[in-house]
């Protein structure tokens, strides 16, 4: 089973192994995203430019990699909903539930994998769970307080709102992006 840790991994590697490091977590996001669950190692490996021995060598089991991918994405969200504090709440509700959805999208091929291998109360997931579950109430909160977004809805509402658009089987991101605008116009606040 993959290391349940959350410290970074990179912060021990030589410059060029922390180059390739990252450059395959970028390819494994990408790679996941458009094959699923039936992406390989391998594929991960071409996409980023690297020999499967490298791969292997950062992350000895697809579960590794899949959980690093993971967590970095979920991290992202938390960075991005503590940095919006520095916009109007509004513009940093809806942009950080932009990021979600493209966070979502990719998530859904991975998280049956973690669910799988660590169970759904997992350290691990439960850990990236309270994260985004933290990220999500302090946009909202933000916005609520501020009267731009509803007062009678909850993050974990929202969550499942915008998730639901995130899932929608065969997505064109024209239509992705359309749905997820009806959704951020409903939690808007009555004028």
């Amino acid at each position: 089973m993959a290391s349940q840790e959350t410290s970074d991994p990179r912060s021990r590697l030589r410059a060029d192994a922390r180059r390739n490091y990252d450059r395959l977590v970028v390819a494994a996001r990408e790679t996941f995203q458009a094959r699923g669950g039936d992406a390989t190692l391998e594929q991960v490996a071409k996409a980023a430019g690297v020999g499967i021995g490298t791969l292997y060598r950062h992350f000895p089991s697809r579960l590794a990699l899949v959980e690093a991918v993971y967590l970095e994405d979920v991290e992202a969200l938390e960075a991005a909903a503590t940095e919006s504090t520095s916009l109007p709440p509004w513009e940093a509700l809806s942009g950080w539930l932009e990021g979600f959805v493209e966070y979502a999208m990719v998530k859904h091929a991975l998280f049956a994998e973690l669910a799988e291998a660590y169970g759904k109360d997992s350290t691990f997931v439960s850990h990236c769970r309270e994260l985004i579950s933290r990220a999500s109430a302090l946009v909202l909160s933000r916005a609520q307080e501020a009267g731009v977004a509803r007062d009678d809805i909850e993050p974990p509402d929202m969550l499942r709102l915008v998730h639901g658009v995130a899932l929608t089987p065969n997505p064109d991101p024209d239509q992705v992006k359309r749905m997820l605008r009806v959704v951020i116009d409903g939690l808007r606040a009555d004028p």
